[in-house]
């Protein structure tokens, strides 16, 4: 910037600033450039003594790629006023400042002008209206534009993707990437974001595996939702294949990419290989550090995942609603009440975010497994907002605990008013008012599931056999290798019944 200051300077004195060409550029690079400064472009741009519209264009682009919309879209109004009429560069870029609800009553606006004008046939501004629509959910509109084209192109299908997998459409989304004539890595990678965005992770290795066969290159997005499938599913050999296909292709170890690869070894227990990306990481945010003191405390390093939060303290990277949940998950595991206490408490007068339900939910946990439940119970009463199923469920699991079987009931009965009764509820208060030999309630509970309906969910789990992520429901035999998985659960029941007849809570070490 020191450079184009001495250049506007120049012109200036020489009077050249009034050359159309001259000052376009300036301003092309203070505004555009990784090296500019879009407040001086700005600056220079007011001073100018005449404006063309190749610099009201280059403006408003500008703000659109610096995630200033509205200014850009004040911009587009003021060069309105002054005489100058849109072109199909300047629709292209409006358009994509037209990318909320608040904003889509102008892009309506844009699209009727765009039509009124004849730029609508420029397949840059057609792309654009589909993906305004696609993007504020208007996923019909955009349709009927998709539908009317003759000149689809990649991008445009890949838009109408995006849009479905926005709403939650996945199968039409599927319907249409099928169907599409040419792909790129831009469109396998909206299909790999969206499946892993919406839980349906073995979909998203599949199309991720159907991309490596079709030896298209993944990008830095297919990359971090294939990373986050595996840690999901546990498919550690896979992740570490992707590690090591990101390194050999010379991908950047960013933000997003680092924080990807942490999540994903720490989901897969390996939290030493979390902590070696995270310390290899060139620049750490509060995303990489959450995924961290995430990973310890779910491996039950409770002590380094405090420690590492009181790091980020030190270091200025303020926490965010994310970081404190798992941080008092850390405090409750580990029993510490007054640091849990404290740390909800900073939360407001610290750091100005409010405690949200699941951070309540958190400190009654804290609470309830200490055994402080009438204090759990007050942290309920006295929430600014309802107590959802992770609140109460914590409440009653306190009470399951310690024996409160009266507040547990309660508690169910509250659970009933939200609606979220479910198995698992009934389950919990069955087995606590067995504890408490109350058979009686025991056999009303349970006369109560079955008048209702109230079916357990089968248990599901997944295990990595060969770089393959096998899914086994409770009560499912339809598996190819059922004889030899009967015969090895055999073999570890026979091991555990070594240890004595009480099975029911067995601690052992597994030998290597």
């Amino acid at each position: 910037m020191r450079e184009a200051k001495r250049i506007h300077a120049h012109l200036l004195v020489s009077g050249t600033i009034s050359d159309p060409y001259a000052a376009g550029k300036l301003v092309a690079f203070c505004a555009v450039s990784d090296r500019g400064d879009l407040d001086y472009a700005g600056l220079v741009f007011r001073c100018l003594p005449c404006r063309s519209a190749f610099l009201w264009n280059t403006m408003i682009r500008a703000h659109v790629e610096r995630g200033r919309p509205a200014d850009a879209l004040r911009l587009y109004y003021q060069m309105f006023a002054a005489g100058f009429l849109p072109n199909n560069y300047t629709f292209s870029f409006l358009l994509r400042a037209c990318l909320d609800r608040d904003s889509l009553s102008d892009g309506r606006k844009f699209h009727a002008m765009i039509v009124g004008l004849g730029w609508e046939s420029y397949d840059f501004v057609q792309n654009g209206l589909i993906h305004m629509y696609s993007y504020c959910g208007c996923v019909d509109s955009a349709r009927k534009l998709f539908d009317c084209s003759s000149n689809r192109d990649v991008i445009s299908w890949t838009a109408m993707i995006n849009g479905y997998a926005k709403l939650g459409k996945l199968d039409a989304a599927r319907e249409l990437f099928d169907r599409m004539p040419e792909r790129n890595a831009v469109s396998w990678s909206a299909m790999i974001t969206m499946y892993a965005q919406f839980g349906r992770f073995k979909e998203a290795l599949e199309v991720f595996s159907e991309m490596q066969l079709a030896r298209v290159q993944p990008n830095h997005a297919g990359i971090v939702g294939a990373l986050s499938a595996c840690g999901s599913l546990g498919a550690l050999d896979q992740g570490k294949w992707i590690h090591v296909f990101a390194e050999r292709n010379g991908m950047e170890l960013d933000k997003i990419l680092g924080t990807a690869l942490i999540d994903m070894y720490a989901k897969c227990g390996c939290v030493n290989n979390a902590l070696e990306v995270f310390h290899s990481m060139p620049e750490r945010d509060v995303y990489a550090y959450t995924a961290m003191i995430s990973g310890l405390s779910n491996s039950r390093h409770i002590e380094e995942a405090m420690d590492l939060f009181s790091r980020m303290e030190e270091e200025g990277v303020r926490p965010n609603e994310v970081t404190f949940i798992c941080v008092l998950s850390a405090c409750g595991r580990m029993g510490l009440v007054d640091r849990g206490r404290e740390i909800f408490e900073s939360m407001e007068g610290v750091y100005k975010i409010k405690p949200g339900v699941e951070h309540h939910g958190c400190l009654v946990d804290l609470l309830g497994r200490a055994g402080r439940v009438e204090e759990a119970k007050k942290v309920v009463r006295e929430m600014p907002m309802e107590p959802d199923s992770y609140v109460l469920g914590a409440l009653l699991n306190a009470c399951s605990m310690h024996g409160e079987a009266e507040l547990g009931r309660e508690t169910v009965e509250s659970l009933k008013k939200l609606g979220l009764d479910h198995s698992g509820v009934h389950v919990l208060m069955s087995n606590m008012c067995a504890s408490a030999d109350r058979w009686e309630d025991v056999a009303r509970v349970r006369r109560e599931m079955e008048m209702r309906k109230v079916m357990k969910v089968p248990g599901c789990s997944m295990i990595e056999v060969d770089g393959v992520a096998c899914e086994f429901i409770a009560g499912d035999r339809s598996h190819a290798q059922m004889k030899e998985i009967l015969v090895a659960i055999k073999r570890i029941d026979m091991q555990l019944r070594s240890f004595g007849d009480d099975t029911f809570a067995i601690e052992f070490e597994q030998n290597p």
